[in-house]
């Protein structure tokens, strides 16, 4: 929310607007950069809760003399959307849908509504909105109409343009008013329009111009649409005007779009070429067999997205030797019988083409069939993320979009590629390929390093020479990301001048002051201005001595800096549904508290661009709090942005600089009096007994009186130094600090099954004697480096003598046994450290391993029932949610069903701070405690995490237990007997 207004115009907002008014620097930061290379640091920011609001927003900047950028989800690949301007960002509470009509298939909606959101709420009534950017979990309808967005799709079902019916939208004069189709003739009559007449007699003027200059390929965004303003016919509609206009023209307020029906089955093939150029020219004979995509995923592509780990098994599955190139085709036909013939053909066509499993070289090809549904949505994601999967390279050079999205003519596709490919080659460097081969538009991205002056001449002189090829094969500039500063200078060249003074005109008509996002498609700056770069003359990090390893990146803090830039702006953070990132963001939608905007926050921050001490600023603490470190971004943001690890490092700066609260020192040191706890349990649990002691831990610790705190007891684990049969493979088990002092339970019942199945099980103990191992993790989390990397220390010096010959290092407490194999070799970097990471595993991991390889002896019995299961967060992060289920389907009669679920929300000590209980309640609250409350009363809730199993119980009311602890259950259950409620 706004602070103490500080100018007029904050003051007036602040006054006049319902919603969040945001002028403090940190705020404007998170505005200042889009998916682009462009950093323009904007006036101010407004949130507005109703389109009212937001009209008047840009009312009030109008009479202050300021400009006004409209932004919906901020991923613009070309600069659309930075300015410095007033920002009115739609996207938060400007989404909702206005009218619905199923019979005549239209749907009215708000700007800010998000394109995978709008097509949850279409699905149940078979319908769907088909312009399918890759985008979609964070695109906006306002977003994607000014940008006249595409999609893969895009064969079959055209562009925005050619399903936007009707907008309606606010001019700068303040009048509000609805363009669509209108009759010429009466248009050219009514005095009360004078708007619509200006415009139909321009483009009547300019029809011949239009028809000699404008691109003949479906792919042509750039520029103003004076193609919609020509004579064609009795109407026109002036609707499409505003597509593709970049926010430059009016204020969109509502938008009707044409739906489509659900499409029905599906398959894929997957084109398998030997080299690229083959797969280029082939892409104008697999377009006749009418799929409704053929996308691109070139060498680069696959390499990289073998390397995440998200996208490994995808690859693996569908990729077939080395290929150069693939192209996926898709095939959506009535009947299951014609998409498998299509397959037929599509195998046939590729024999006919020449391309053969035993071809050499450029011969090499064939078709992998994908019908699965599952698997084509993995292969949907990986491809739909080429974007993020080509920026997550480490180096200091980046894949840049600058000459990304040219489209040709199919027939000349293969000569344009080739044609760029020497262009990039003779400035020495290389381009990666992805995206729309079908409609001859594919994404390329040389690879550049913008820091450097050099490589930004590099850039320009390329652009230059690829826009010339581009007009050489009659192609378009902008053939899906737009204009904005990228491209809108070179306008001239394409369209020429014109048409320029034309785009001018109609600029001028609509908006004469220059209110909206000025600069963008018509007297643009230089696209190589480096004062607008993102990385501008003079950026540099600041230096701090890192807690953690960051070597693997290049920049200042030892890599730290290079590790924070991986952030692309691309938004995957900012999606709502599926996946486990952002949970923060879900909650709030705030740009705060998304990953992007904490790693836009911190890299402004280590570059001094926030003012001295940053770090340390109160606004820094409030961007961080919201951040469960989850490590959803390490897994899901396809560059790799970890976040969880990111805030270790200026938590240590903060510990550094403040010390510790009274809370966080309670948090931090747990581990270390919990051993005297358990010799008077009663005293340290009298916190939940005694009226008024919750209340006064809430005042003096920001404990919430809220929530109960666990309960301490004196019978805590405390094994022999090994047990099990002598001769059994070995183990060693890690028993954590909260499961052996609140729920030995969990840590007796692994045991038993271990032992059942023939394990010899060792007990880890410090080498030296003394206080129980701990992993260290509640000091990462406040902070307190030093005391994380001591018991770092002594549990890897407890634990290598095993590491070293091989034996397995079991954990419970997923948080605590990922730290062996993430923070701790960060955090310690040595070779001990290593080895124990590499044999670290969950307790469910090595079930499910030992079962796969058919070495798991152990007799479950029958359990009739239900189990409902919910994945701690560091389970997703590291692709071990398969595991814990294959665990618990070994379980004859078992039924699982898994809670698609983000962060439970309590994430430690998170659930339990006063200041953010609220938060904590609200993510649980997404899907988890509902999911819960409708599972039957017999269903057994399996959490893994004592976080977890605390809010399940809080929220929900039900007992949830660890999946050690079902697998004993099913132990002591005769076959048939059924099973008890845990």
């Amino acid at each position: 929310m706004s602070k103490t207004p500080d100018t007029p115009l904050q003051r007036r907002l602040a006054s006049e607007v319902k919603g969040d008014v945001l002028f403090d620097r940190f705020s404007r930061g998170r505005y200042a950069t889009d998916a682009s290379i462009y950093q323009i640091m904007p006036l101010g920011a407004v949130v507005p809760e109703t389109i009212d609001d937001a009209i008047r927003a840009v009312a009030l900047a109008r009479d202050a003399g300021v400009t006004v950028l409209p932004r919906g989800g901020g991923t613009s690949q070309c600069g659309q959307t930075v300015n410095a301007s007033l920002v009115v960002d739609c996207s938060k509470r400007l989404n909702r849908i206005l009218d619905l009509d199923v019979a005549g298939r239209t749907v009215r909606v708000e700007p800010g509504i998000v394109l995978d959101d709008l097509n949850r709420q279409l699905k149940k009534h078979g319908l769907w909105y088909p312009v399918d950017v890759s985008t979609a979990s964070r695109a906006t309808i306002g977003g994607m109409t000014a940008n006249n967005s595409c999609g893969g799709r895009s064969l079959r079902y055209g562009t925005m343009r050619d399903n936007v019916l009707q907008v309606e939208a606010a001019l700068a004069d303040g009048t509000r008013r609805w363009f669509g189709e209108v009759s010429r003739d009466d248009a050219m009559r009514n005095d009360a329009d004078l708007l619509t007449r200006d415009l139909l007699t321009l483009g009547e003027r300019e029809a011949s111009e239009v028809e000699v200059r404008f691109p003949k390929v479906q792919r042509r965004v750039g520029g103003y649409n004076l193609d919609a303003l020509v004579p064609r016919g009795a109407a026109n509609n002036m609707a499409h005007i505003l597509v593709g206009s970049e926010g430059t023209l009016a204020f969109t307020t509502a938008v009707d779009l044409k739906l489509w029906p659900l499409l029905g089955p599906k398959v894929f093939g997957i084109c398998h070429f030997g080299s690229f150029h083959e797969a280029m020219d082939a892409a104008q004979h697999l377009v006749t067999l009418k799929p409704i995509a053929v996308e691109l995923v070139d060498r680069t592509m696959i390499g990289l997205a073998r390397d995440i780990a998200m996208f490994r098994p995808t690859v693996e599955r569908v990729v077939r030797g080395d290929p150069d190139a693939l192209l996926v085709v898709e095939f959506a036909e009535e009947t299951e019988a014609q998409n498998l013939q299509k397959l037929k053909d599509l195998a046939g066509l590729m024999g006919d083409l020449g391309f053969s499993w035993q071809g050499e070289g450029a011969r090499f090809g064939g078709v992998v069939p994908v019908t699965e549904p599952a698997w084509q949505a993995a292969v949907t994601e990986m491809r739909s993320s080429g974007l993020n999967i080509m920026m997550s390279m480490k180096e200091a050079g980046k894949p840049v979009s600058f000459v990304e999205d040219c489209a040709v003519p199919l027939p000349d596709l293969a000569a344009y590629t080739a044609g760029l490919t020497e262009i990039f080659r003779a400035h020495g460097t290389e381009g990666t390929w992805y995206a729309h081969a079908s409609v001859g538009c594919l994404h390329v991205r040389p690879v550049l390093n913008m820091k450097l002056d050099v490589d930004a001449k590099r850039m320009r002189s390329m652009a230059e020479q690829a826009f010339e090829l581009v007009r050489r094969y009659k192609g378009s500039h902008s053939g899906e990301h737009g204009d904005g500063i990228v491209r809108s200078e070179f306008h001239e060249q394409m369209f020429g001048t014109r048409l320029v003074r034309a785009f001018e005109e109609v600029k001028d008509r609509f908006d004469p002051e220059g209110l909206f996002n000025p600069g963008k498609i018509t007297r643009a700056p230089a696209m190589d201005d480096r004062t607008l770069f993102r990385y501008p003359p003079g950026y540099e990090g600041i230096e701090i001595t890192p807690a953690l390893d960051w070597s693997d990146y290049p920049g200042a803090s030892k890599g730290f800096l290079g590790a924070i830039e991986m952030c692309n702006n691309n938004g995957t953070c900012r999606k709502l549904d599926g996946g486990a990132m952002c949970p923060s963001y879900r909650v709030t939608r705030d740009e705060q508290h998304v990953t992007r905007g904490r790693a836009n926050t911190l890299r402004l921050a280590m570059t001094g661009q926030l003012g001295p001490d940053a770090l340390l600023a109160p606004e820094m603490e409030e961007t961080l709090k919201l951040c469960v470190s989850c490590k959803a971004c390490k897994r899901e943001c396809p560059t790799g942005v970890d976040m969880a690890r990111m805030k270790i490092e200026v938590a240590a700066v903060r510990h550094a600089a403040r010390g510790a609260s009274l809370h966080e020192t309670l948090v931090a040191h747990l581990p270390r009096f919990a051993p005297f706890a358990a010799m008077a349990p009663w005293l340290f649990n009298l916190r939940d007994r005694l009226p008024g002691l919750a209340a006064l831990s809430e005042k003096l610790a920001q404990f919430s009186a809220r929530r109960s705190l666990p309960r301490w007891r004196s019978d805590v684990f405390a094994p022999p130094a090994a047990e099990g049969p002598e001769a059994g493979r070995e183990v060693v088990l890690f028993a954590d600090t909260f499961n052996r002092a609140f729920e030995r339970e969990n840590l007796d019942a692994a045991v038993t099954v271990l032992t059942t199945a023939g394990y010899r099980v060792h007990h880890a103990r410090p080498a030296g004697g003394g206080r129980p191992l701990c992993c260290g993790r509640t000091y990462l989390a406040t902070g307190m480096v030093d005391n994380a990397r001591r018991e770092a220390e002594r549990l890897v010096a407890a634990l290598a003598p095993f590491a070293a010959r091989g034996v397995p290092v079991i954990g419970l407490e997923p948080s605590c046994l990922f730290s062996l194999r993430d923070e701790i070799p960060a955090l310690l970097r040595s070779e001990d450290a290593t080895a124990v990471a590499g044999v670290a595993v969950l307790f469910e991991e090595l079930i499910a391993a030992e079962a796969k390889a058919g070495r798991l002896a152990l007799p479950l019995g029958e359990m009739k029932a239900k189990a409902v299961l919910h994945g701690h967060c560091h389970q997703k992060a590291f692709g071990a949610m398969g595991a814990v289920e294959g665990a618990l389907r070994l379980i004859p009669g078992l039924e699982v069903q898994t809670v698609e679920s983000s962060c439970c929300g309590m994430a430690g000590a998170f659930g339990y701070h006063a200041e953010t209980i609220d938060a904590s309640l609200a993510m649980a609250e997404l899907s988890l405690l509902p999911a819960v409350r409708k599972a039957p009363d017999d269903a057994i809730i399996v959490a893994d995490g004592t976080s977890c199993r605390h809010q399940i119980a809080d929220g929900a009311g039900r007992e949830a237990v660890h999946v050690a602890r079902v697998l004993a259950m099913s132990l002591g259950q005769k076959a048939g007997a059924g099973t008890t409620t845990p």
